[in-house]
């Protein structure tokens, strides 16, 4: 027998079972004395089942999350959902609103966690967060963007060595999945010390709306919400699994000049035998080419083709079979791309 799901309470908001409520979470006011808020959208489901939160905007110029939060939250699939789900599309205010990774008081949101009711006004967006929200999940999605003229190739940013964590970002279905170390002050370093299982989802650039990321994004929470039983299982067939990349490094501008690329996101590269593009002065009289130092796919680019010396021009990730890897990433961009893709009646 299906055991009731348990009422949330969020802010000085209680919602009961079978309930959806928004609630506005003062984080202060801007010096117009407007007052200024997070919301939170909650549904309850009426069954037991897990807490997930999904949050977007921690880098307030990272907008592709908070699209990807509006379309799933229209989804009739949430009315037959199990446990309780809390969105949060925009958690940066201030940034968002000045279309900025920072706050006012140029701090970086997700360097600033766990925060302080006391502290800088990241310190204290910081606190509200982890408490009102964090605090109450038992599993979380933090949506993420390249910066502002960088791309990333949708992927998933984890910890690993964690199985359930593991479990979840296999689950998510992005081509790609690294095992990225914590970032003291990240979001994801204080879920990890109160052991909520957090994945980190990257995908496009900032200030940007790219459909492929929208869309991969909102297919991979409803699927990390299968995988955890808060929604039937799909009878459609899914991605096939994602690989893991051994290691990623960023390959550098050997001098300033203008960058013409010569690969894009998701592109095979051999090492020492694919060009990854040219550097050169704007006459062309100091030009230098610059060669894959590694073998493996384009996870992350530079968009801003005006660069100094060392600017980080290309990501590669590294794996042990790039050649599936490659495959894997094709279908899964031909695939969303799609009209009929097979996700397309849910978005």
């Amino acid at each position: 027998m299906a055991r009731r799901n348990q009422p949330i309470t969020v802010g000085s908001v209680t919602i009961q079972p079978g309930e959806r409520c928004t609630v506005d979470l003062e984080v202060g006011k801007l010096y117009t004395h407007t007052p200024a808020v997070m919301p939170v959208q909650v549904i309850c489901g009426r069954q037991a089942g897990p807490v997930l939160f999904v949050c977007a905007a921690l880098h307030g110029d990272e907008i592709n999350g908070v699209e990807i939060i509006r379309r799933l939250m229209r989804l009739p699939a949430l009315n037959r959902m199990k446990g309780t789900l809390m969105a949060v599309p925009v958690v940066n205010l201030f940034g968002f609103i000045n279309q900025s990774r920072y706050l006012p008081d140029r701090r970086d949101l997700n360097r600033s966690f766990p925060g302080s009711p006391t502290g800088s006004l990241a310190a204290r967006t910081a606190r509200l967060f982890l408490k009102e929200v964090v605090s109450k999940a038992t599993h979380g999605i933090d949506l993420h963007t390249g910066a502002i003229n960088r791309y990333n190739l949708p992927h998933i940013r984890a910890n690993l060595d964690d199985p359930e964590t593991l479990a979840l970002a296999k689950a998510f279905s992005t081509p790609v999945i690294l095992n990225a170390p914590l970032r003291q002050g990240s979001l994801r370093q204080t879920a990890f010390e109160k052991k909520t299982p957090i994945l980190v989802y990257e995908a496009g650039e900032a200030l940007r709306f790219d459909e492929v990321s929208i869309r991969g994004g909102v297919n991979g929470i409803l699927s990390v919400m299968r995988a955890l039983d808060m929604l039937p299982k799909s009878r459609k067939a899914g991605f096939k699994e994602p690989l893991v990349a051994r290691s990623s490094n960023w390959v550098r501008s050997p001098q300033s000049g203008i960058f013409r690329a010569q690969v894009k996101e998701g592109d095979r590269v051999t090492r020492d035998q694919t060009l990854l593009g040219v550097v050169a002065d704007p006459f062309g009289e100091a030009e230098e080419e610059i060669w894959s130092p590694m073998s493996g796919i384009v996870i992350g680019q530079l968009k801003l083709p005006l660069v100094n010396e060392g600017d980080a021009l290309i990501h590669i990730a590294q794996f042990h079979r790039t050649d599936l890897v490659a495959d894997r990433v094709g279908t899964f961009q031909e695939t969303l791309e799609a009209d009929n893709h097979p996700f397309a009646d849910l978005l």
